[in-house]
């Protein structure tokens, strides 16, 4: 019988600019809570994690949060950085040259600059393989709403995620699902899993807005 994980599919580490995070706390949170699956998406890198797939004891995927100019669009199963503030098209390429998947993260989020909007989404359709239909750090429930009716509409396995950029919002959204081995079996899981969780308080985007000052100015 295959094991339940308690996945958070968004998590960012020290490497991104708008975070702080080191590796080892996000590990020890995330055994004292109960997740035991985690996805690393920083910005712009997926150093952060390939550094921490090396020591956790738990699954953790590769991904990384590119920026295009439509959106951020989260390569999954990555083997190592693609650069980011390129097209949508391109994000898509260089992903699916590496064998990862194509996941969408805070999709149409009206007060989010960095998400996808729909009508991108809608023309590149057949590329998505996950979509992120609960984000902790959603300003409001109907963007979790609309994405849910594009997962449906197309079919798409739904994701979810904390997006935290702080110790404390690690497991306030997560999925549970069967365990995995490699990224063909992790859609069938995902396919099978339960979207739990609830929004984090929008409080903590001051949090991320001033860690991404101070690295600008380092």
């Amino acid at each position: 019988m295959k094991k339940l994980l308690k996945a958070d599919l968004h998590l960012h580490t020290e490497y991104s600019m708008d975070c702080n995070t080191p590796l080892d706390k996000i590990i020890n949170r995330c055994l004292e809570i109960g997740i035991n699956c985690i996805a690393i998406a920083d910005h712009g890198t997926a150093e952060g994690a390939l550094k921490i797939q090396t020591i956790a004891p738990f699954p953790v995927i590769i991904a990384e949060e590119i920026l295009t100019p439509h959106g951020e669009i989260m390569g999954m199963f990555l083997k190592e950085t693609i650069p980011t503030r390129i097209s949508v098209e391109e994000a898509i390429s260089h992903i699916k040259a590496q064998g990862g998947l194509v996941c969408i993260p805070h999709p149409f989020g009206f007060f989010r600059h960095s998400a996808l909007d729909i009508k991108t989404a809608e023309k590149i359709v057949e590329h998505i393989d996950v979509i992120e239909t609960l984000n902790a750090r959603a300003f409001s429930s109907h963007d979790s709403t609309r994405a849910q009716l594009f997962a449906q509409k197309y079919s798409i396995p739904e994701s979810a995620g904390s997006d935290a950029h702080t110790l404390g919002e690690i497991g306030n959204a997560y999925i549970e699902m069967p365990e995995f081995n490699g990224r063909d079996d992790f859609l069938q899981a995902l396919a099978k899993g339960k979207v739990s969780g609830h929004r984090t308080s929008p409080f903590v985007h001051f949090s991320s807005m001033s860690q991404r000052l101070k690295s600008r100015f380092k």
